[in-house]
């Protein structure tokens, strides 16, 4: 910790500086309230102790202006047997604690330990929102093509709000994550984040997990549960392969979204509860209305805001972004050096079809770095399910466009057709000047020298 000690006894204030500096702290020591008011506002400390009677700036004043500089640090008053009530008022004014005169060098001790182990885990909370953000916040849906920019571009208008929401897409999009980032970016972020597949469970299972039950509702209910919703009480309950939710289970759902009521399994006292609900599926809901296996009152419940998720096929220009980013994480993960990845293994995955769509590609990078030995990522590397040993023609959307307009280029200017390439080149690495050069095989000043002449973004 970052400590200033202030008091008029400057051997005093010595005595408590070097006592706090065998404790591992870094302490500033100064013998007047106008030098303790001078270094508050010149650095940022993290403890301050403070005399509260002194002949120029008193303690008040010490603790008024520390906790003006950061209403983190926390301040410690000393004062005489005589100055009780003032010590009193220090307290009420935000003070940490107070110590008496003649001071307990053990005491002075322990209280600027508890005070810092106050200032560690406020440093540890800001952190983990720090990462939460990082991982749940818009940081943490990768990408640059137009499609992920407007899908951010929504998400951030949807997310204060109390609205529902309905994530559609196909499996492995990330449908999770982007409720996470709704989540994490709304006033319900300090409240839980429940999530719950609906596939994945029995009608009577679901119900249970939902609504929670009580004792002897049926054969293993031993003692009474809470379920998600209360569990999500005051925060977001996201409710995963939606459309696969028995029949029954929705109208008790249309339920509680109308009244904001559960009732456990097996009771009769219905239960207030505050949840914002998301909601996802893979299937199209529309259909499975006309097929009479969903609810249409409960479909326009959930729809009151509808995110689409594109699939990965229809972003490739993202592949490298999330390559990237798979890389680091994986190789902290797994204590690994990768320094790159070979630009034959790129080419291949940015031509893939990526039937399973993120997800898979996160697995198939993972596996990469699992089996790699020699540092650098290739296509000896990667899984069977992309055959290194095919060609990467034709396997992605961007290849077929690409392929199909090919012919549509002969006969044309060769600037024309060199300016083409870049740009499909550019969209291939996600706008990386370093790798579209490798590809195209010349240098980056070069490629340079041809964005500004063909005026490519």
């Amino acid at each position: 910790m970052r400590v200033l000690v202030v008091d008029n006894d400057i051997v005093h204030a010595r005595t408590m500086g070097e006592v706090l500096g065998r404790l591992g702290h870094t302490v500033t020591v100064v013998g007047s309230g106008t030098d303790g008011s001078r270094r508050i506002e010149a650095e940022l400390f993290d403890i301050v102790v403070t005399d509260l009677m002194m002949n120029d700036i008193g303690g008040l004043e010490i603790l008024a202006r520390a906790k003006k500089a950061s209403t983190e640090t926390e301040v410690i008053v000393v004062t005489g047997h005589g100055t009780i009530p003032s010590a009193v008022s220090a307290m009420q004014q935000g003070a940490f604690t107070y110590l008496q005169k003649p001071l307990d060098m053990a005491h002075l001790r322990a209280a600027v330990e508890k005070a810092a182990e106050g200032v560690r885990l406020r440093r540890q909370n800001v952190e983990l929102n720090r990462r939460l953000d990082e991982k749940f916040g818009f940081e943490g849906v990768i990408g640059s093509s137009p499609q992920m920019l407007s899908l951010i571009e929504r998400l951030k208008r949807i997310a204060p709000t109390d609205a529902t929401v309905l994530i559609q897409g196909e499996t492995g999009t990330g449908k999770e994550l982007v409720a996470q980032a709704v989540h994490q970016n709304s006033p319900r972020k300090s409240k839980p984040f429940v999530a719950l597949n609906c596939a994945a469970l029995s009608e009577n299972i679901l119900e249970s997990e939902l609504f929670g039950h009580v004792r002897g509702a049926f054969t293993d209910a031993s003692s009474d549960r809470i379920g998600k919703f209360e569990y999500a009480n005051g925060g977001t309950l996201f409710l995963d392969e939606v459309g696969d939710m028995p029949m029954a289970t929705q109208i008790k759902l249309l339920r509680v979204l109308e009244s904001g009521e559960i009732t456990r399994v097996g009771s009769n006292t219905p239960v207030r509860v505050n949840v914002r609900i998301l909601s996802a599926t893979n299937r199209n809901l529309e259909d499975a209305i006309a097929s009479g296996v969903f609810r249409s009152d409960l479909y326009h419940r959930l729809k009151v805001v509808t995110i689409a998720i594109p699939p990965l096929r229809d972003r490739a220009g993202d592949i490298p972004l999330l390559i990237e980013h798979f890389l680091k994480q994986f190789s902290r993960r797994h204590g690994k050096t990768i320094k790159g990845l070979s630009l034959p293994a790129r080419v291949k995955l940015g031509s893939y079809a990526w039937p399973g769509n993120v997800r898979q590609l996160r697995n198939v990078i993972e596996s990469m770095v699992v089996v790699d030995f020699d540092e650098t990522l290739d296509v000896d590397d990667l899984p069977l399910e992309l055959d290194p040993d095919a060609p990467v023609a034709a396997t992605s959307t961007a290849a077929v466009d690409m392929t199909a307009g090919l012919s549509a280029l002969v006969g044309r200017p060769l600037e024309e057709i060199e300016k083409v390439f870049i740009a499909e080149t550019l969209k291939l690495t996600g706008g990386n000047r370093e790798q579209a050069a490798d590809l195209l095989g010349i240098g980056e000043r070069t490629l340079y020298r041809k964005i500004k002449e063909y005026q490519l973004t």
